[in-house]
């Protein structure tokens, strides 16, 4: 019979995390099996790879979550307010995301040196997709006029991106934060014209 797991994937993660965040990407699989009070056998038993247990640690595997909630919405409630969640759910994620990819980008820019860049591909192009799919699919219910969803998935995602930049990586000294549920509304304010049918 097998013995219960006396730690968690969670307890592993957390402890990787404090250690990643303390040392780059560079911290050992060692140091992290030692923070978190196992073997590095049992590390490599609960994820396969440093890669892998990076992705967990960083939020990686959780980010996009509002992606497939978008696309299942197509033809549900009201579009906008479709948007408005989405929108605000990729902004709560990447708020607890952001932080954590200064890690990622420690090791450099240059995927050659850097494989975790591969694993974490594009996600603004994720986005951008998703939210592509989702327009067109209101677009083919007549839900949205007819419109380039490329090109408007691009401008919301870009506009989210310059928003995360400026409030979360470099905010403004002695400047109020702008609240993200105002950005969003003002940002579906102007968008929303061109939208409605």
């Amino acid at each position: 019979m097998a013995r219960p797991r006396q730690i968690t994937d969670e307890q592993i993660v957390a402890a990787a995390q404090e250690v990643f965040l303390e040392q780059g990407f560079a911290a050992t699989t060692a140091a992290i099996a030692r923070r978190a009070g196992v073997s590095e056998g049992t590390l490599f038993n609960r994820f396969p790879t440093k890669e892998d247990l990076f992705s967990a640690a960083i939020g990686l595997t959780d980010y996009g979550q509002w992606r497939a909630a978008l696309l299942s919405a197509v033809g549900q409630g009201e579009v906008r307010r479709n948007l408005e969640r989405a929108t605000l759910s990729m902004l709560r994620e990447a708020e607890a995301l952001v932080p954590r990819l200064s890690v990622v980008f420690s090791r450099g820019h240059d995927p050659s040196h850097n494989p975790m860049l591969a694993r974490l591909d594009d996600p603004m192009r994720a986005d951008a997709q998703a939210i592509t799919g989702y327009l067109q699919g209101e677009v083919a219910l007549g839900r949205v006029r007819p419109l380039d969803a490329e090109v408007t998935a691009l401008t919301v995602v870009g506009a989210l991106t310059h928003f995360i930049h400026q409030e979360q990586v470099m905010p403004p000294p002695g400047r109020t934060p702008v609240d993200a549920g105002r950005f969003v509304r003002g940002l579906l304010d102007v968008l929303w014209p061109g939208l409605a049918p």
